[in-house]
This record gives structure tokens, C-alpha cells and sequence, in this order.
């Protein structure tokens, strides 16, 4: 049995629209990135001290299919610094009945990581929330940058 996490979703956007938002990953996921995110290439995420990740896009079909593969990743609460490392994040993209299908699947993200909970609920926070949204109102929900974050939070204190 296939355990990998994988998540989807419809909306009545086309395959086109829903490849672009996937690739404006600044859009839905979070402002901190370094690099392009809709070319080939590789591009550098960061959370505060929670989380950093270096990711090649590896695979790029308009209105079909989007595919990254982390080659590096470290999170600061948990053991195993080997998680996400070496894994694949796909985005497959296809019309079922007069809706635009998208399915998400963290390739190698399964029950017996450690992040697996927290993982599983920020990826669904992202793609079934953020990324739904940037497709259908055009407006998602990313992480904002920390300069922004750490301004506010200054503010809050």
C-alpha cells in the first residue's frame, strides 16, 4: 500500500490557470524564497529557525504536471534531519467532469516520519487552503516574510 501523503482537490479553472498558481509558489506557500520557482532550477525556502529547504524543479508540463525533488531540508523539531531529504513533491494537474482536478503528493512522506502530523497538516493547510484560494479568488494565504512577520511581532511584544 502506498503510503505516501496525497491530497486533492477540483475547481472550475482551467489546467493552465491552475499550473501558473502552482509555480507562483511565493503566492500560496510563502514569501521567503530564494531563486525562481517556474523555471528549472533549483530555489531556497526558509521559515525562521522552524524550517529550510533546497529544492530542484525537476519537471515542468504546462497545464499537466509540476515536480520537485528536495535536495536538502532541515526542520528544527525533529530528530531525523534525513526527512524530506531526497523526496519528491508532485503536482499533477487534470480536467475530470468539466472541473480542473489537482493532486498533491509528497513522495516519500509517509506515517513513519517524524514530522508526519505536523507535515501533513501544514501541506494541507497550504494546498487544500492557500493554494486552493490563489486559484479561485486569486489570493492565497503563504507565510509571510519574516521581515514583515518579525515587524508586526515587534509590534505585539
Amino acid at each position: 500500500m502506498n503510503q505516501d501523503y496525497t491530497t486533492s482537490f477540483n475547481v472550475d479553472q482551467s489546467p493552465d490557470e491552475v499550473y501558473a498558481a502552482i509555480n507562483n509558489v511565493r503566492g500560496w506557500w510563502s514569501e521567503d524564497f530564494e531563486g525562481k520557482t517556474d523555471e528549472l532550477g533549483e530555489f531556497k525556502h526558509h521559515y525562521q529557525d522552524i524550517h529550510r529547504c533546497t529544492i530542484a524543479i525537476t519537471e515542468l508540463i504546462p497545464g499537466k504536471k509540476v515536480v520537485w525533488h528536495v535536495m536538502d531540508n532541515y526542520f528544527n523539531f525533529v530528530m531525523d534531519k534525513s526527512e524530506w531529504k531526497d523526496t519528491d513533491i508532485v503536482f499533477e494537474i487534470s480536467k475530470k467532469d468539466g472541473t480542473t482536478e489537482v493532486r498533491f503528493t509528497h513522495v516519500g512522506l509517509v506515517p513513519s516520519y517524524e514530522c508526519y502530523s505536523v507535515c501533513t497538516d501544514s501541506w494541507g493547510t497550504y494546498i487544500n487552503g492557500s493554494l486552493r484560494s490563489l486559484i479561485t479568488e486569486g489570493k492565497g494565504h503563504p507565510n509571510q516574510s519574516e521581515r514583515i512577520a518579525n515587524k508586526h511581532g515587534l509590534e505585539n511584544s
